[in-house]
């Protein structure tokens, strides 16, 4: 089957650079380019927020008529046409009444009440512009719990659709979880779908579990993950049913997109470098202290970064504790983040106990993420579960040196140090305990010290190679598969 022949859309309910909460966006962003320089015919669907309307991309409409069942109600939609910087098409579904808010997902820590609808709405729409469209997909791939209500459909009132279903698990622990109650927002037969070895999950809803139970293929974004998640302590209560769907579970790596993340030509950053010219590094760690107003001294001391959703899932329970004990090793500490109030408090504390030696930036700041991979020395990532991670892959691409727990994707990614042969791109720690993130982290600084093994460190990450080039290859050989099967 000739590539060209192949028709693939992406739903997902964020995709960089029209909306992004996390490394969701970056995925779809970028996969669906990169697939198209493959030769696949794909484009992508989201929501039309706010913050698209706002930022005023140049659209076009291509249905203003289009009619979405939601329960009891007919709803009216729109359909508007834009490009991703790759000239993927990407479809915008326009609903005012559900997409015109000042977030995505919510606001403060709390979630719209509504976004069972809101994300139905957007699944229905979503399949329902694909029967008017030219465009008729041989394959839909389907992101997270947003979009889980997709594979079910395709297996009921769009059936006759004859469209495949890929689903991508990005995080286990977001189930979509509704009231059984809610059910008819779904448009799917009870009898049929609500159901133990269906969309049920203990007597609720799970979208999530409707994307895992009716897909044809699942996949999730790296392979010690796909495994991991088949265990009771990664599961987070999934695990049995992705044991059940073992064969159709596939763990993919995901990408970086290095057009945007490479130090050679961020536009973010001071001074250009790489691996065979790494002064401008050093240029960009002494901008770095002054823009976050650090003492001056840290430019030969070792400066360690976190760039992070502030959560204890991202490890700050191990790090937390062991703050004090870390600064008396006299380094320095930036943190970019946000979430987790009172995480973010005592991050503060931290910063006024070690004033000019730590600077916590709250929020989110794309431009400054750039500066403080050129600037630190070393990235820290001891999350309790990851399942891909991509800020570790940046950071190798900066010549900046990962510590991580040895988990998800950060143990496919990263490569622990072997003294001997001088192989590896960083330090690793396995037990989730903040002693032995210390002992991980009091191996790195004493590295650092030492300049011939550090730059050798440096030079090996910043040569890896973790492009969606490769990743989309993965993605189209199990396309084909699927086409070549009939599912």
């Amino acid at each position: 089957m000739a590539v060209r022949d192949l028709n693939v859309l992406f739903l997902a309910s964020e995709a960089v650079p029209f909306a992004k909460t996390g490394g969701l966006a970056d995925v779809t962003g970028s996969l669906p380019g990169a697939l198209k320089r493959l030769g696949v015919n794909v484009r992508l669907a989201i929501p039309f927020y706010r913050t698209i309307r706002e930022a005023a991309f140049q659209t076009r409409a291509v249905l203003n008529d289009l009619h979405v069942p939601l329960g009891r109600e007919i709803l009216p939609c729109r359909i508007l046409e834009t490009e991703t910087p790759d000239k993927v098409p990407v479809y915008l579904v326009d609903s005012p009444w559900f997409y015109d808010r000042p977030s995505i997902y919510g606001e403060g820590s709390q979630d719209y009440g509504d976004n069972m609808e809101r994300f139905c709405y957007f699944s229905h729409a979503a399949l329902a512009m694909s029967q008017r469209l030219s465009f008729r997909p041989d394959i839909i791939h389907c992101h997270d719990w947003q979009t889980g209500l997709v594979p079910a459909l395709l297996k009921g009132p769009f059936r006759q659709m004859g469209a495949s279903s890929v689903f991508t698990i990005h995080n286990v622990g977001y189930k979509g979880l509704f009231p059984e109650w809610r059910w008819d927002i779904t448009g799917l037969p009870w009898e049929e779908f609500f159901h133990a070895e269906g969309v049920e999950y203990w007597g609720l809803i799970s979208l999530l579990k409707s994307g895992i139970v009716y897909s044809d293929a699942v996949t999730t974004v790296s392979p010690t993950y796909a495994q991991e998640i088949q265990r009771p302590e990664y599961g987070m209560g999934m695990d049995g049913i992705l044991r059940h769907r073992q064969v159709f579970l596939r763990g993919i790596l995901n990408g970086a997109d290095y057009r945007l993340w490479n130090p050679s030509s961020d536009p973010h950053i001071l001074s250009h470098y790489g691996p065979e010219e790494m002064s401008g590094k050093k240029v960009c760690k002494e901008a770095l202290l002054r823009e976050l107003n650090l003492d001056g001294s840290m430019a030969e001391r070792p400066l360690l970064a976190i760039i992070s959703r502030l959560d204890n899932q991202k490890g700050f329970d191990l790090l937390l504790p062991i703050l004090d004990a870390l600064f008396a090793m006299d380094v320095g500490l930036v943190v970019l983040g946000s979430g987790d109030g009172h995480i973010q408090w005592l991050l503060q504390e931290a910063e006024r106990r070690h004033s000019g030696r730590m600077r916590t930036h709250t929020g989110f700041d794309e431009p400054l993420a750039h500066r403080i991979l050129a600037g630190a020395d070393l990235f820290l990532n001891p999350s309790r579960y990851e399942p891909c991670g991509l800020t570790q892959i940046y950071a190798l691409k900066y010549g900046t040196v990962p510590v991580v727990r040895g988990t998800g994707g950060l143990e496919d990614t990263v490569h622990p140090l072997d003294y001997g042969t001088g192989e590896g791109t960083g330090f690793k720690f396995y037990p989730y305990d903040g002693w032995a993130f210390f002992g991980a982290l009091r191996e790195a600084v004493a590295a650092y010290y030492n300049p011939p093994l550090w730059r050798r460190l440096q030079t090996n990450g910043m040569h890896t190679d973790y492009s969606w080039d490769r990743s989309a290859g993965d993605y189209l050989e199990l396309y084909q598969s699927l086409k070549v099967a009939g599912k």
